[in-house]
C-alpha cells in the first residue's frame, strides 16, 4: 500500500520545513509527498526546492489556484498512492510511525475506505500543550458537529477522486467531504495521535474559526434539509458554539504561549 501526503501552502514558509521533515522521517517506505504551492513569495519555494533536491519522494507545483479546496483537489489528481492524507504547511506528524500505524489500520480492516485518529495541539515552538483523542463516530453525531480532525484523517484515493473537495467552500470543505464519505461507510478509528495541529496567531484555522462555524452550519443545513430534517435547532446550537468558540480560541492561544511540556502518549 502506497501513501500520498498532500501539503498545500501559500506563504507558509515559517513552519513549512518542519512539516516536510515530519513526512520524510516516517519509517514507512512506500510514501510520496506532494506539495501544492499557491505562488508563494516568502521563501517557501526555496524551502521546497531544497527538500525536493534531497529526497525524490517529494514532487511539487507552484501557481495560482482558486483556494484551499482547489489546491487539495490538485494534489488528489496528482496522487499515485492508494491512500491520501492532508498535512497543511504549519502542521506536522508527531512520531515517525504515524504512516505505519495508518497502513496497519487499513490492512486490519479490509474494505475500509477511510480512517481517522486523535490529534495533538502544539504551539509555535512545537511544544505540545493539549491532546484530543479520536472521537466515537456515528453519522448522526457527525451531522451535529465536525468531530473529525482533518490532518489526522486518511482516505482511499479512488474515493477522493469520486468525492472531491467543493471549491465553492472556503473554510469547512473538509466537513462537507466527511459528510459525503460518512454516508458511504464509517471510518476506522485509531486510538492514537496521528497529527499535530499548530496553534499560532497566523493560523487560518484559528483566525477564521468563527467564519468556519458559520460555513459549517450552512453545510449542515443543506444535508439536513436533503434528509427531510429540521435545521432550526442546529442554528441555535451554532449560535452557542460561536460564543463558546471565542473563549476556546482565546484559551488555546494563551495555553500555547505559557508552558513547554510534552503530551502524554
Amino acid at each position: 500500500m502506497k501513501i500520498t501526503i498532500v501539503t498545500v501552502n501559500l506563504n507558509g514558509n515559517r513552519f513549512l520545513a518542519q512539516a516536510i521533515d515530519s513526512v520524510l522521517r516516517q519509517d514507512y517506505p512506500e510514501l510520496e509527498h506532494i506539495i501544492i504551492d499557491g505562488g508563494s513569495t516568502d521563501g517557501s519555494l526555496a524551502t521546497i526546492e531544497q527538500a525536493a533536491g534531497r529526497d525524490q519522494r517529494i514532487s511539487w507545483t507552484s501557481g495560482s489556484d482558486q483556494g484551499i479546496a482547489d489546491a487539495m483537489n490538485k494534489g488528489i489528481s496528482l496522487a499515485s498512492g492508494d491512500v491520501v492524507g492532508f498535512l497543511h504547511s504549519d502542521d506536522c506528524y508527531p512520531t515517525a510511525d504515524v504512516i505505519t500505524s495508518v497502513v496497519a489500520g487499513f490492512e486490519g480492516s479490509p474494505g475500509a475506505i477511510w480512517l481517522t485518529g486523535g490529534i495533538d495541539f502544539i504551539n509555535a515552538q512545537g511544544y505540545c500543550f493539549r491532546s484530543f483523542p479520536v472521537r466515537t463516530y456515528n453519522y448522526n453525531r457527525l451531522l451535529r458537529s465536525n468531530q473529525l480532525f482533518h490532518p489526522a484523517t486518511f482516505v482511499r484515493t479512488d474515493i477522493l477522486r469520486q468525492n472531491q473537495f467543493d471549491p465553492n467552500l472556503k473554510l469547512a470543505m473538509d466537513y462537507d467531504l466527511w459528510l459525503r464519505i460518512g454516508s458511504l461507510s464509517a471510518p476506522v478509528l485509531l486510538d492514537r495521535s496521528l497529527a499535530c495541529f499548530r496553534v499560532h496567531s497566523g493560523s487560518c484555522s484559528i483566525h477564521y474559526s468563527d467564519a468556519a462555524l458559520v460555513e459549517e452550519y450552512a453545510i449542515r443545513r443543506h444535508y439536513l434539509r436533503a434528509m427531510g430534517q429540521v435545521a432550526f435547532p442546529h442554528y441555535l446550537a451554532c449560535l452557542v458554539k460561536r460564543v463558546l468558540n471565542r473563549a476556546f480560541v482565546h484559551g488555546l492561544l494563551k495555553a500555547g504561549s505559557l508552558e513547554r511540556r510534552s503530551c502524554p502518549r
